[in-house]
């Protein structure tokens, strides 16, 4: 096995998405998934902290990324509106060059209820942080919160349908159309 090999953080991620997709995320071990990125385990660990990190690494960032660009938003318009574009924004930067390892990781967290339920656990918190962030720019507490919220909705209505297989819009496309589903959905103009 070579010492060196450039993208290893790549190589891991993409080894560990063909294991659990193999074998399950529970039956897949850490020492498979440095084997099969020909690395050592050692070099795994370097990079995440566990198996499940090779999943949840990431949602620090994108929360630190939604939050910025809804408090440098630089728009006087609803709130909703304002989260939706953030979420487009760095779905641009984050998520749409890595598509295909987005959308296979869902696949995995959705098949497992552990995986699931940490999921929605981080989608509390980003929508918290989001609620948060929009608090900060003025916005009143129940309405902060309920933009939050109703834009973490339409970002996983968007998300949902960006991740099927065959689709080719962008998230960014797809993100206004979900809010204004969400609108007529509850009656709003």
């Amino acid at each position: 096995m070579p010492r060196w090999k450039p993208d290893a953080v790549d190589r891991l991620q993409d080894a560990a998405l063909e294991l659990f997709a193999e074998q399950g995320f529970e039956r897949t071990t850490v020492a498979e998934i440095a084997k099969r990125a020909e690395l050592t385990q050692r070099s795994f660990f370097n990079h995440f902290a566990d198996k499940r990190e090779v999943l949840f690494g990431m949602s620090a960032k994108l929360q630190e990324e939604v939050v910025r660009e809804v408090e440098e938003a630089d728009d006087a318009g609803p709130p909703l509106d304002t989260v939706v574009r953030a979420f487009g924004v760095v779905a641009d930067k984050l998520l749409e060059q890595r598509r295909d390892v987005v959308a296979r990781r869902y696949a995995v967290i959705a098949a497992n209820p552990e995986l699931l339920e940490r999921e929605l656990g981080k989608n509390a918190a980003l929508t918290d942080a989001i609620a948060d962030a929009l608090r900060r720019r003025g916005c009143e507490p129940g309405a902060a919160f309920l933009a939050a919220g109703a834009a973490m909705l339409a970002q996983q209505a968007a998300f949902r349908t960006w991740t099927r297989p065959g689709e080719t819009r962008t998230l960014r496309d797809l993100l206004p159309a979900a809010a204004e589903d969400l609108r007529t959905t509850v009656g709003a103009s």
